[in-house]
């Protein structure tokens, strides 16, 4: 499964940034080995559901550490038997483009 989550603080620093916060969670998310982007907007990651979860809970767990308050949006692509697809649909799409 792929899933595509954004986790925030509910407040940001002194500058309403909220990078320093953000980047615990993705600091989890590549550390824990399994396939992985981050974009402007969301963090793909890729596994099984089990491993994925965890990796999610433990990227909320170290938002919250910073922050009362988290959000989460998370999107999930569940298509048991295939793996790589977090490379192999931008593939796809990149031939069906023709580019």
């Amino acid at each position: 499964m792929i899933v595509a989550f954004s986790i925030s603080p509910a407040a940001g620093d002194e500058t309403g940034g909220v990078s320093e916060a953000v980047a615990e969670a993705i600091r989890v998310v590549r550390a824990s080995g399994l396939p992985n982007e981050t974009n402007a907007m969301f963090t793909n990651l890729e596994g099984e559901w089990d491993e994925v979860m965890a990796v999610v809970k433990q990227a909320v767990n170290a938002v919250a550490a910073v922050s009362p308050r988290v959000s989460l949006v998370l999107k999930a692509d569940i298509r048991p038997g295939y793996t790589g697809q977090l490379t192999a649909k931008v593939e796809r799409l990149e031939e069906a483009l023709g580019d």
